[in-house]
């Protein structure tokens, strides 16, 4: 049979569409790309109208006396993607829902035995919501090309035959789910989609999947921890203290003047010098998060180890985004994170609150040059090259 146009028009507006949408999103900062492979398993659900197939296959005035169906079927689907950001990807693959089976009975005897099958090939968009770290809910909308084969048998009053029909159409396709990262190289969903179908007879069904996918990121690592230490501040070492000379013996008999010592000059000490420590926010935190991850607790406890037995004045912890997304939510997320690093540095440093401030940034401070990092659009070349406007410095003043 050869592909309904419509169907194809319809498939095609649906691609731009999506294609579309993703060329115009403005991504957040700290966005994360990659591209992606993966395979699922489960199980299907029709939801035919058998009744309707039986009518047209069964020939008049052959009462039907029952009806048994069977419409779970084994479903599964290999596919491929591209990750945008940690919102936003697209994805297309191949996918088989199975067999979903029926038997109709009549009076005089006779039987009606039939089965559909649809496999095809499908392109969604795909929407991320993180809840954790780890943890994603996940939604897909898209358009599918599917074959569905009819394969119907008759006996008895039904007559005897053996009808195959099929047909390919286009239509529209949809999901929800969840998704887990055990690992930057391995994550698992759980999802339950619909596909829209025909049923091969003329009519429009639809089946539900439930299935569990184990997807596979390609050249995907953790980003390595990157802290600048800067050295503390010299310190002039105080100078000696000006000795007065001996008295001289005076001559008998007439007493000696009495020579007074001149006081010691006075100890000039040069103020000290702000020492300054910059942590890559994505050492820190996870993507468009606020709260201090596992390694960066390492990070954060090794500073605070190295003040401890010192004297300070004030510590200043001072958050940074890069430029991308408005200036409302990086000026956000920058004090959000630097409150984090002040909490963190008291509550588990022991440091003392009342010498602490935290205060957001935004992007007001960038450390890279408007020429060196060109563009708007938050494309991962954009996103990498910006890295280092995203950190969090802490400037302590007053060590001695």
């Amino acid at each position: 049979m050869n592909p309904n146009p419509h169907a194809l028009r319809n498939l095609s507006a649906i691609t731009l569409a999506a294609l579309a949408v993703l060329g115009s999103a403005s991504a957040l900062a700290q966005s994360e790309s990659y591209s992606y492979g993966g395979v699922a398993l489960g199980q299907s659900r029709g939801q035919i109208d058998e009744a309707r197939i039986s009518s047209r296959l069964i020939p008049p005035g052959v009462p039907i006396t029952g009806q048994q169906t069977d419409e779970r079927g084994t479903a599964w689907k290999a596919f491929g993607g591209y990750q945008f950001n940690r919102y936003i990807g697209v994805e297309a693959g191949y996918f088989n829902l199975g067999s979903l089976d029926f038997t109709t009975t009549t009076t005089p005897a006779g039987q009606l035995l039939g089965r559909t099958k649809v496999q095809g090939l499908n392109l969604d968009l795909i929407g991320y919501l993180p809840l954790t770290d780890k943890l994603s809910a996940m939604g897909r909308v898209g358009g599918q090309y599917a074959r569905t084969r009819g394969d119907y048998t008759g006996s008895g009053a039904v007559g005897s035959f053996s009808n195959t029909p099929s047909e390919r159409r286009g239509d529209i396709k949809a999901g929800l789910g969840l998704q887990y990262a055990f690992s930057p190289s391995f994550l698992m969903r759980g999802e339950v989609e619909r596909y829209r179908i025909g049923d091969a007879m003329g009519g429009r069904d639809h089946v539900n999947t439930y299935t569990v996918s184990l997807v596979f990121p390609f050249g995907r690592a953790p980003e390595p921890t990157r802290t600048a230490y800067v050295a503390p501040a010299y310190v002039a070492p105080a100078p000696a203290p000006v000795l007065a000379p001996a008295p001289a013996p005076a001559p008998m008999p007439v007493p000696a003047p009495v020579v007074v010592a001149a006081p010691a000059a006075p100890v000039v000490m040069s103020p000290p010098q702000p020492r300054r420590v910059s942590f890559a926010a994505d050492s820190l935190f996870g993507f468009n998060q606020s709260s201090v991850r596992p390694d960066g607790k390492a990070n954060l406890d090794k500073f605070a180890r190295e003040l401890q037995g010192t004297q300070f004045d004030t510590i200043r912890v001072e958050g940074h985004t890069d430029r991308i997304g408005s200036n409302a939510y990086n000026q956000k997320l920058s004090a959000k994170r630097a409150e984090a690093v002040r909490a963190y540095l008291v509550g588990t440093g022991g440091l003392t609150a009342a010498r602490i401030t935290a205060v957001g940034k935004g992007a007001s401070s960038p450390v890279t040059k408007a020429e060196d990092c060109k563009g708007k659009q938050a494309t991962p070349k954009l996103i990498a090259c910006l890295q280092p406007d995203r950190r969090v410095d802490v400037e302590v003043t007053g060590t001695r």
